[in-house]
């Protein structure tokens, strides 16, 4: 076995460093992913809709085997597609796939898994996608009362020639500008569509609503849906969606000439009330508007604060009842949590790793990533609710509880993983595993 030599002494001891420790990984929590993903189909929502023509007697990688590698890897902090070159040996890896980690046989290689991304087609995808719906509705044990889904887009830069690949003047690069909707209350992922680098027409807005909505309404017929967005979601044909779906709105208002004069008065009177001993003074005002594209009047709440840098004034429209100031701090301001989701999503796991050329193969991986982010934000919601942990980030809970080195050992009837006895976070990882396994498929 190669060694390492030449190393410093300790305490008047020589070091000596062989490789011969046995089958070791520094993955071993992938183990307890692998019950988050069985428990709730990841793979199989994914890998189902996709049409499988090879030889049965020669497959030896399935399709769902595959998915959850590939998602089991991004949740692991492997994003790259190639990255399993190196891991198609890993026993951690191996077992969380489903097979054993001596005598089953190595995962798949980096070209088979691009060969899977390459698969989909637009039909394909338009099921996965509902299906992930199927998926956030299935991943509660009852039908809730109400939801609330936050919509929000982000950048994706693009390094290439890549289909719908877009210049946009806001964000100064060529980009891709994903769509996400997140439950607002329980953070989980409802669904991510990649489209082109520019701001979403109402039509668009509309027409994904449309499909979210109503996919959510066939399991729950009667819940109460509120959608949450920023300014750009506000339109017509996405206000006269909502309403006539039975669905209540809280969304950004971008200011205006006439709302401008309308707040001139407000802005001028907090300008005089402000004072040394009061340095912020914040009003809410609620009104009737009626844009020039709306087909009919909507209210429109107000917030104008004064402070030392001057008056500002926001405006969002609703269909809520209630006291201005209960609807802006308190519901509307709240959809500021989705931007928190949406960075787990881009920076923990790389959801902007979409370099393919296809588009179609872009949002394949997207929604590889969308499940990845459901492995991560399951492992984080099954830690205590006044633990810590709860509010870790993403990087945290994979280093924490994911990155933990295991040693395994293949015996006749059974396979034996032994964690190091060092490990300060054994017993908060075997809580969150027995919250995990305990509950229903």
């Amino acid at each position: 076995m190669p060694i390492l030599t030449a190393l410093s002494p300790v305490a008047a001891k020589s070091l000596t460093v062989t490789f011969d420790a046995g089958r070791l990984s520094s993955d071993g929590g992938l183990v307890v992913l692998r019950e988050i993903e069985v428990r709730l189909g990841l793979a199989e929502t994914i890998a189902g809709p996709l049409h499988d023509d090879r030889d049965p007697a020669r497959v030896r990688h399935s399709y769902t085997e595959m998915a959850r590698a590939r998602m089991l890897m991004i949740a692991a902090g492997y994003e790259d597609c190639d990255d399993v070159d190196a891991l198609r040996a890993d026993p951690a890896l191996k077992i969380a796939v489903g097979r054993a980690p001596e005598t089953g046989a190595d995962l798949m290689s980096q070209p088979t898994l691009s060969r899977l991304e390459n698969i989909a087609d637009w039909r394909a995808l338009a099921r996965i996608g509902l299906g992930q719906i199927d998926l956030y509705c299935r991943s509660f044990a009852r039908p809730p009362s109400r939801i609330v889904l936050d919509i929000d887009d982000t950048d994706d830069p693009v390094h290439g020639q890549q289909e719908l690949a877009l210049f946009n003047a806001h964000y100064d690069c060529t980009c891709f500008q994903p769509i996400h909707i997140f439950d607002g209350l329980s953070g989980k992922p409802v669904l991510s569509l990649l489209r082109p680098g520019k701001r979403p027409s109402g039509d668009e807005v509309a027409k994904v609503l449309r499909h979210v909505i109503g996919r959510i309404r066939k399991h729950w017929p009667n819940v109460a849906i509120l959608v949450r967005g920023d300014s750009h979601y506000c339109s017509e044909p996405a206000l006269a969606l909502l309403e006539a779906m039975r669905c209540d709105y809280i969304i950004g208002f971008a200011i205006n000439a006439k709302l401008l004069q309308i707040a001139t008065p407000w802005r001028t009177q907090f300008d005089m009330r402000r004072s040394a001993m009061r340095s912020t003074v914040r009003r809410f005002h609620q009104l009737p508007y009626r844009a020039r594209e709306w087909s009919r009047s909507r209210k429109l709440v107000a917030r104008v604060e004064a402070t030392g840098m001057g008056t500002d004034v926001r405006f969002i429209v609703t269909s809520l009842e209630g006291r201005g100031k209960t609807l802006y701090e308190k519901v509307f301001c709240a959809r500021g949590a989705a931007e928190n989701l949406i960075k787990d999503m881009k920076r923990f796991t790389r959801s902007d790793k979409t370099a393919c050329s296809r588009w179609q193969a872009n949002q394949f991986r997207l929604f590889l990533h969308v499940g990845a982010y459901w492995l991560l934000h399951s492992l984080r919601r099954a830690a205590p609710k006044r633990s810590r942990w709860r509010g870790a980030t993403f990087e945290t809970i994979r280093r924490t509880f994911v990155k933990v080195a295991v040693r395994v050992e293949e015996l006749k009837g059974r396979i034996k993983l032994a964690y190091p006895a060092s490990y300060p976070q054994a017993a908060m990882l075997a809580v969150m595993t027995g919250t995990i396994t305990t509950r229903g498929p």
